[in-house]
């Protein structure tokens, strides 16, 4: 008797469709894709109950060919590829046929298409069988309306979240796309709620301040770089802007957003040490690159690819942003963090909401919300969807300019930072110490607070920075050798990377299984301290596969800077305090500690005048 049979097509699209539809998020994401490769340039989106009972997508693109609409829901059925060449120059958002035939098989749809705005079909469908086919007048374009999703799987809701959570999925997913299609009007709404509206004037930069707010945008810088094979351009926050995760990261490649690893990496690497641990930058990358450059059939929703020179990508998105805030005042106003710290403030920064949207105001002239929340509140503009949310069970242009970079982009992010000449550091006359941790200093634009051991730490990065890695004949010997042992997986690692070790200046020999001896080591390691720091770097290398002397001199350099940095509660005589600030003002980045932490903050001259009343509000405008 066979044991092997085929599966049948409702059973196999039902199966595809738990790869691509995951929730009503995915329904959106594949129709808006579907109507941006139809070339619409007006796109509505209209849900009701956060999509679990109603979604409808109206789009004024090309429409579907009268004889072809019902084979568009065929599994596999596409216009946009016909041979195994086109799979290598997909410039479309949408190519595997499996949209339309996944959604079909779990759902109740209706579509009505047109392309000539003169007729139009309409065609029933439920769970894959066709119910009706009917003539009907629209516009040119297409609208396609979803019912009762997983009607017919509901072993699938048990996976479906609260309404609040499916609706942030659906507004993360719509921002991004807008995003990546600023030359696109994009309209959301929810139960008759306007939750997203774009102009669709093709500016990246509107479009991210409608997203996020003017507030935000107002601290974020724009970046832009391109080399024979790709063009980037963006936006990304000041080091005083940062969230506590990756989600507000996004990565457009060709219109369509991508999850990679490795670029979000460099976003973080162009921040160099400027970044606090820990957190992460706003940030919106637009990439262009050719096509066969990019693979994007490796995965069924098709947000993750395989790129080509991906390394030299990297390398120049990490200089575009290294450049773009390199030359900021970085320094914190201290009034502006006071009045943020004093805020009551839910932390809904800290739960994972992706992206955010905004309910626009009314505006001739503009659409981007005019916002009255303060930026450290929640990145939810809408008051009343934030409270939801909260209350959820989860929340190029100049070619000179480039050819300068050149050089400098081949070469590892790190370098950049020593490069960097910062010129807006005040000159600071020491005042005093205040509770052995803080330094009081004046200058001609106000009063500072110098955080002791950032700036110490700094100061000691810069130096550890250039000695770390650089090998040198002279190394201190030691009266009694350092044994180190290692499991077996780890003595294997070791053993390839002897010569690297040997390129940082440490000496290892192998002593017996599992075991290396360490006779002597680099005279910059600290007394005492030899064996500890000995097995950090090796751990270094053994926990980054890539490890290169230049993150060598960067992880090493970090660690000893904090180790040899004077601690808190530390008093420091008038001198010691003077040589500090005087070697601060020579480092390359004297705004932050290796780790991001700010190494001073500033009281103004008129934020002294208004703490002290001598600027106040005339009382003709208090009346007002």
């Amino acid at each position: 008797m066979s044991t092997i049979y085929e599966l049948s097509e409702e059973l196999a699209n039902k199966i595809a469709a738990g790869e691509v539809i995951e929730r009503p998020a995915s329904v959106v994401k594949e129709l808006v894709e579907n109507s941006i490769d139809a070339h619409a340039n007006q796109i509505e989106i209209d849900i009701e109950d956060a999509g679990m009972k109603k979604i409808s997508i109206i789009d004024n693109g090309d429409g579907i060919a009268d004889d072809d609409v019902e084979l568009a829901f065929h599994r596999n059925a596409t216009s946009k590829i016909k041979g195994a060449n086109d799979l290598f120059n997909i410039k479309t958002l949408g190519f595997r046929g499996e949209a339309l035939a996944s959604i079909v098989s779990v759902s109740k749809v209706e579509l009505t298409t047109s392309t000539d705005g003169t007729s139009a079909v309409k065609v029933n469908y439920e769970g894959n069988n066709l119910i009706s086919r009917k003539i009907a007048a629209r516009p040119k374009g297409t609208t396609i309306v979803v019912e009762d999703l997983f009607f017919n799987t509901p072993a699938r809701l048990k996976y479906i979240k609260s309404q609040n959570t499916e609706l942030n999925k659906i507004i993360d997913i719509v921002n991004r796309i807008a995003l990546g299609h600023p030359e696109i009007s994009i309209t959301l709404k929810n139960n008759d709620k306007n939750l997203v509206r774009t102009s669709g004037n093709n500016n990246l930069e509107q479009t991210v301040a409608g997203i996020y707010g003017r507030n935000v945008t107002s601290k974020m810088v724009k970046f832009e770089a391109e080399n024979l094979d790709y063009k980037v351009v963006g936006y990304t926050s000041l080091p005083e802007l940062t969230r506590a995760n990756r989600n507000y990261i996004s990565v457009i490649l060709n219109g369509r957003f991508i999850k990679n690893y490795i670029l979000s990496r460099s976003i973080i690497s162009g921040y160099g040490s400027k970044l606090m641990i820990g957190r992460f930058p706003i940030t919106v990358l637009s990439i262009q690159m050719d096509p066969i450059l990019v693979d994007v059939n490796v995965h069924p929703t098709k947000q993750e690819v395989r790129l080509s020179k991906e390394q030299e990508l990297a390398t120049l998105v990490s200089g575009a942003i290294n450049q773009a805030i390199s030359s900021l005042n970085l320094i914190p106003d201290a009034m502006e963090n006071l009045q943020k710290s004093r805020t009551v403030q839910s932390k809904v920064e800290d739960l994972p909401i992706d992206l955010t949207y905004t309910d626009d105001k009314e505006s001739k002239n503009s659409f981007i919300k005019e916002s009255t929340d303060d930026i450290s509140t929640s990145p939810i503009e809408n008051k009343e969807i934030r409270q939801e949310i909260i209350n959820s069970d989860s929340i190029f242009d100049n070619p000179e300019r480039l050819k300068k970079w050149d050089e400098r982009l081949k070469k590892e992010i790190n370098n950049f930072e020593e490069k960097e000449e910062y010129k807006k550091f005040p000159q600071l006359l020491y005042i005093g110490q205040a509770h052995g941790t803080y330094l009081l200093a004046e200058s001609e634009d106000g009063i500072y607070f110098v955080d002791q051991h950032a700036a110490q730490e700094r100061v000691n990065y810069e130096k550890y920075r250039k000695e770390i890695g650089v090998v040198q004949k002279d190394q201190q010997k030691l009266l009694v050798p350092i044994v180190l042992e290692y499991p077996n997986s780890d003595s294997v690692l070791i053993n390839d990377r002897l010569d690297l070790f040997e390129k940082l200046g440490l000496h290892l020999q192998n002593f017996g299984q599992n075991s290396f001896l360490i006779q002597s080591h680099p005279t910059w390691f600290k007394k005492g301290q030899e064996e500890d720091t000995a097995r950090e770097l090796i751990d270094y290398v053994l926990n980054d596969k890539n490890m290169t002397i230049e993150k060598f001199r960067e992880s090493a350099a970090i660690m000893m800077s904090c180790k040899r940095a004077i601690k808190a509660n530390h008093h420091l005589d008038q001198q010691q305090a003077k040589a500090l600030l005087q070697n601060l003002a020579k480092a390359k980045n004297p705004f932050n500690c290796p780790h991001g932490r700010p190494v001073l903050v500033q009281f103004t001259n008129k934020d002294l005048e208004k703490m002290f009343k001598r600027i106040q509000d005339s009382h003709e405008s208090r009346s007002m």
